[in-house]
């Protein structure tokens, strides 16, 4: 999907999937908008990692994900730009799932659970780019960051077993 407009002409903030795809906006802050879309979701994340019952934390998060295959394939479409950088609810998902092994609310495993999240976001080990280059659906944008939580949740647990 290419446009010759400006892909960013394209959202409607009165669309609330699009409002959603772009994590209500911190996915149009640059520089990094993947890494400010991690530090809303973080901050939303600790919210209701605190107010939510752990099973329930973890419907909601499986429940994003799927809603996320959508949303984010929907404004991806409406943009002509296969996940564009402004479009960070997989990032959200993608953080969501990493605080799920945190063993306590804290700075620190906060400041772990970023940094581990966006490591492995960035560097797209094996074989996430090759889902990142080869799927391009909402699925697509959304398993990518899936699999970099499944990486940043791996180290989590070795530290855990090992510490």
């Amino acid at each position: 999907m290419t446009t010759s407009q400006n892909p960013l002409k394209q959202l409607r903030f009165s669309n609330p999937i699009h409002l959603l795809a772009v994590g209500f906006g911190s996915g149009l802050i640059h520089p990094a908008p993947g890494t400010w879309g991690s530090l809303a979701g973080l901050a939303i994340g600790t919210i209701l990692w605190q107010w939510l019952p752990w099973k329930i934390f973890i419907f909601f998060t499986a429940l994003c994900f799927i809603l996320g295959c959508y949303f984010c394939g929907k404004t991806a479409k409406d943009m002509g730009v296969h996940d564009h950088g402004s479009i960070v609810w997989d990032e959200f998902v993608g953080i969501w799932l990493v605080m799920l092994v945190m063993p306590e609310m804290s700075l620190a495993w906060c400041a772990a659970v970023f940094v581990l999240f966006r490591l492995f976001d960035i560097l797209k080990p094996y074989p996430i780019k090759i889902f990142d280059e080869k799927l391009e659906s909402g699925f697509g944008i959304m398993i990518d960051d899936v699999l970099a939580a499944v990486y940043a949740i791996l180290v989590i647990k070795l530290y855990l077993i090992f510490s």
